[in-house]
């Protein structure tokens, strides 16, 4: 055949096959779903700090290890409030026009998915000391230390922001550790992923394949909350597995008056309400943790028992009924179980 024959015929055919083909399969479709996505009416832009940060997020490849979409999966429900739909990442623009790294949604999770970090870690502290050395608020994480991103100085200046860290993560350096505006950026990006809430009246998707509840003898009953595994998923990071915190960013709560006290409001309170009453002494405010990842009357208690039952603490149990009298005196409605 001629075509086979003459290989300018057959680069030429080959070329507008592969461009017809691209317009077919890849560019007529993009249009198309421009055209029919649009942000939810509650989504808020990023700010000119998130913006930034996003472009750091971007050059440091954080999108190898993290996600940012929450599968309709049960498993996944740990990432968001709901599954992750196609509007959430309408608003989202090419970085520019040689470059689209609009969507950052990932492949991998060697690190956990970052769709509604913002709620579940909004703390600034928290996100700063972690971008300098994971390890110091996550013993066992494999994700590498950013200190690049902050500056040691014999003394802090005006307007410096200072991260507390631990004199043994210093590796023998002396001075105070202040975060650089790339670092602020980035946590500023961190801080503004968050789902955002659907209209009104419209019901969010359904979770799929959800674990099986197990039940005690009595299969009425299902087994009592696992205060360990919850306090480990929604508290450990900044209490620290020990119960000791970090000194100079989180309290402790190994021999707390709060965690001991008790009449058990002031730590329902701080649980569902978050507490920003010890900001004078060098901590940060604690976020409003029972709210924010949807805690149930029964994850709560689970949690506080095991908290005034561990590391040498001996407090008061608190019962389930005493939770949601007191969540309601708050008028705080707290997850159904």
């Amino acid at each position: 055949m001629e075509l086979f024959d003459n290989h300018q015929t057959l680069f030429r055919t080959a070329f507008l096959f592969f461009a017809g083909l691209t317009v077919l399969v890849a560019i007529i479709p993009a249009l198309n779903n421009q055209r029919n996505f649009a942000p939810l009416p509650n989504a808020e832009p990023l700010s000119e700090a998130a913006a930034k940060g996003k472009a750091i997020f971007i050059a440091n490849g954080c999108v190898a290890c993290h996600t940012q979409q929450v599968r309709n999966v049960d498993m996944d429900k740990v990432w968001g409030d709901r599954p992750s739909i196609a509007a959430d990442y309408a608003g989202n623009h090419r970085t520019d026009f040689w470059r689209n790294t609009a969507t950052l949604m990932g492949s991998e999770r060697t690190g956990p998915d970052l769709t509604n970090i913002g709620k579940r870690q909004p703390g600034k502290e928290w996100n700063l000391v972690h971008l300098f050395n994971p390890r110091i608020v996550v013993g066992q994480s494999v994700m590498p230390a950013y200190s690049w991103l902050f500056e040691i100085k014999d003394s802090a200046d005006k307007g410096d922001v200072l991260v507390n860290v631990p004199k043994e993560y210093l590796n023998g350096l002396q001075g105070k550790v202040v975060a650089t505006p790339d670092a602020l950026y980035l946590v500023a990006y961190l801080q503004s992923l968050k789902q955002t809430r659907l209209p009104d009246g419209n019901p969010a998707p359904e979770f799929l394949y959800k674990k099986e509840i197990k039940t005690t003898g009595d299969a009425s009953k299902p087994a009592a909350a696992d205060g360990v595994a919850l306090y480990t998923a929604n508290c450990q990071s900044c209490h620290q597995a020990n119960g000791e915190g970090l000194k100079g960013a989180f309290p402790p709560l190994k021999g707390s008056p709060v965690v001991l006290n008790e009449n058990p409001e002031q730590m329902i309170n701080i649980i569902l309400n978050g507490y920003t009453g010890r900001i004078q002494e060098g901590y940060g405010p604690m976020p409003a943790i029972g709210t924010l990842n949807n805690l149930s009357p029964e994850e709560i208690t689970a949690i506080m028992n095991h908290e005034k039952s561990s590391w040498g603490n001996n407090g008061k149990p608190v019962t389930v009924e005493e939770v949601k009298k007191v969540a309601d005196f708050l008028k705080i409605t707290t997850a159904p179980k």
